[in-house]
């Protein structure tokens, strides 16, 4: 195909509003758990995360203004915490507006608290990290970046990769959540071995 035929077939998005509602994109969602200055827990559902490059670093996008990130700056910790497709409804909650400082909504979830940092973790996730802040960067219009440290990770047994099970039957036996952003999710059961070319290397 022409690189005239290619572009003839493909539609302009306007830039000059941001794009990411005019499709969908496939991300994980976590829950990143923080503590308020009162010693009350705060959960906060995340989906523009990502692992910070090959070792143990971990990032996610937020605002300055959400008590997310001032709970971060003052502590120098957070949680995270991937819920499984089973708990949409307490990631939905958790994004619930505050009153009078507080999310009521969080009283009725089950937590426990960090083995190395002081924060909360939910219960029944299927994987967990701890992390110590390690920079935020600013300036991505009204939001910002926050990176972390992970200092202790754990998981459910039957989440985790092993040379006794092959690849596509654990995601098989044990469906991973995947939010669609803008506003949709699913359950992710099937998966195919990616093509990488020979002695492809990291």
């Amino acid at each position: 195909m022409s690189a005239d035929a290619a572009s003839s077939r493909l539609v302009d998005i306007d830039t000059s509003q941001p794009v990411w509602d005019r499709f969908f994109t496939v991300a994980p969602l976590v829950l990143v758990g923080t503590t308020d200055p009162d010693g009350s827990h705060d959960f906060a559902p995340k989906h523009m995360v990502t692992p910070m490059g090959w070792q143990n670093y971990f990032g996610f996008v937020c605002a300055p203004t959400h008590s997310t990130c001032g709970n971060i700056q003052r502590t120098g910790e957070f949680t995270v915490s991937y819920p499984k497709p089973s708990q949409v409804l307490f990631s939905s909650l958790a994004a619930s507006p505050r009153q009078q400082g507080h999310k009521p909504v969080l009283d009725y979830f089950t937590t426990f608290p960090g083995q190395v940092v002081s924060a909360p973790l939910i219960e029944q996730a299927y994987l967990y990290f701890e992390c110590r802040h390690y920079k935020t960067v600013e300036g991505f219009g009204p939001n910002c970046l926050i990176t972390g440290e992970i200092v202790a990770a754990y998981a459910e047994p039957g989440f985790l990769r092993s040379n006794e099970i092959d690849d596509q039957e654990l995601v098989h036996d044990s469906p991973l959540f995947a939010y669609l952003a803008p506003g949709r999710f699913t359950s992710i059961e099937r998966s195919n071995a990616f093509p990488f070319p020979a002695n492809m290397k990291k």
